[in-house]
């Protein structure tokens, strides 16, 4: 059985946190910037080390690949380089140094493989400075239109697209990931459960199902100080009401059932005039259809009009519980009992490549901890030792993979 190089491996960590490092120890690496070009460089310098070869599609995706005997797809690792701003030092580049050390350490073991095996590290994940997160695997997945992403813009008015040709990572479409044998992505778990747990390893068995609603209260601007109580038509007071009864509600509806306010908008928002307007979301999510579905009945059924004000209701956005390969999930939660490593059976809240890949691929994901739950912040933190048994997990699941494919082929 083998183990990846821990020491290696927090050298790799603190290497690539160099790249867009802030103050508090942590990374602004968006993508396609500066930052983000300085490690993709290093990566590929990285790869080109072990002999590995390197190819980049059209919307910048790198794949790095260490051949194998047979003529097989590859077995695919990895996640991305890109953080958002003031982001911690793990959450995404882990998936792809966690890579690295399992393809060093195949190599430095003179490891044959039947099958190749490639890392690759997917462009604009966080979104953090092109809308939509999840931007190129969700191409790579008809997900998303590449043109409409190419005209997505930051903040200074710089296009994906111009972004993309300035890069030096524009590639060809023909290198696009379309067919593996199975994708795995490590990633901090990015909350709180394997550290209240006390789990070692979260073996992901898909990405919740989710619902993001806004509700639109409407009533009447008046002097704050001039108009009695029993003719005014606050829409805030009725706000407060309806959020009330809303999470009252909610919190019938499963136990597992995760719900946010996380915006809510006043207008004019001043000290001395009655509000006529406020905006509130409410985002909720689930494994389970079924729930979600309450979840939608819940704000359906809210007034649409109460105390002289209207209420509209209006379904943003929605995506549907993603599962995952149920025989990868095995494989990884094998891998981690037999080197004695602690797990649980969990679903990511949170949104990732391979929620998006798994459409196309067989997929999984691996989680190591976040203390106290921390990430997309500075304070975000991961035990290098758990980033190492992490490795060790996604190594040895990658080796039985190789065993088990290998063998299929070969009755075929």
């Amino acid at each position: 059985m083998y183990t990846c190089n821990a020491e290696r491996l927090k050298e790799t960590i603190e290497q690539f946190s160099k790249f867009g490092a802030t103050k508090n120890n942590g990374v602004t690496r968006l993508s396609l910037s500066k930052e983000d070009i300085q490690a993709r460089d290093y990566f590929c310098e990285c790869c080109k080390a072990l002999g590995m070869e390197i190819k980049v599609d059209d919307m910048a995706n790198i794949y790095a690949t260490l051949p194998g005997k047979k003529d097989l797809p590859p077995i695919v690792m990895g996640s991305h380089l890109d953080s958002v701003e003031k982001g911690g030092r793990f959450d995404g580049v882990l998936g792809v140094l966690t890579a690295l050390e399992v393809v060093r350490t195949i190599k430095e073991n003179n490891i044959e493989l039947d099958i190749p095996v490639t890392i690759v590290n997917f462009t604009n994940e966080e979104g953090a400075r092109f809308d939509p997160a999840m931007m190129s695997s969700g191409v790579l997945t008809n997900k998303f239109d590449k043109e409409k992403m190419l005209q997505s813009t930051d903040k200074n008015g710089i296009t994906f697209g111009e972004a993309l040709k300035e890069s030096g990572y524009e590639g060809d479409v023909e290198n696009r990931l379309k067919e593996a044998l199975a994708f795995i992505e490590l990633h901090v778990e990015q909350g709180p459960v394997l550290e209240t747990e006390s789990k070692t390893i979260g073996v992901v068995e898909g990405v919740l199902g989710m619902v993001c609603y806004e509700v639109t209260v409407t009533g009447e601007s008046d002097h704050a100080g001039t108009t009695p109580m029993s003719m005014r038509k606050d829409p805030l007071f009725l706000s407060v009401k309806l959020l009330s009864s809303i999470i009252e509600q909610l919190g019938t509806v499963n136990e597992e059932l995760v719900y946010t306010v996380g915006r809510v908008l006043v207008t004019p928002n001043i000290h001395t005039v009655i509000p006529n307007k406020v905006t509130f979301t409410v985002e909720a999510r689930h494994k389970e259809e079924e729930k979600i579905k309450q979840v939608e009945d819940i704000l359906q059924s809210l007034p649409k009009e109460d105390n002289g004000c209207t209420v509209k209701v209006e379904k943003l956005w929605g995506r549907d519980t993603v599962v995952f390969d149920s025989d990868l999930c095995d494989q990884i939660e094998q891998a981690s009992n037999k080197f004695g490593y602690s797990s649980i059976r969990l679903y990511s809240g949170a949104g990732h490549d391979a929620q998006f890949i798994a459409s196309i691929i067989p997929s999984a994901m691996i989680f190591v901890p976040s203390i106290n739950g921390k990430s997309h912040c500075e304070e975000e933190f991961t035990p290098y030792e758990d980033c190492a048994k992490g490795a060790d997990v996604l190594l040895e699941t990658v080796l039985n993979l190789q065993k088990k494919f290998s063998l299929e082929e070969s009755k075929s």
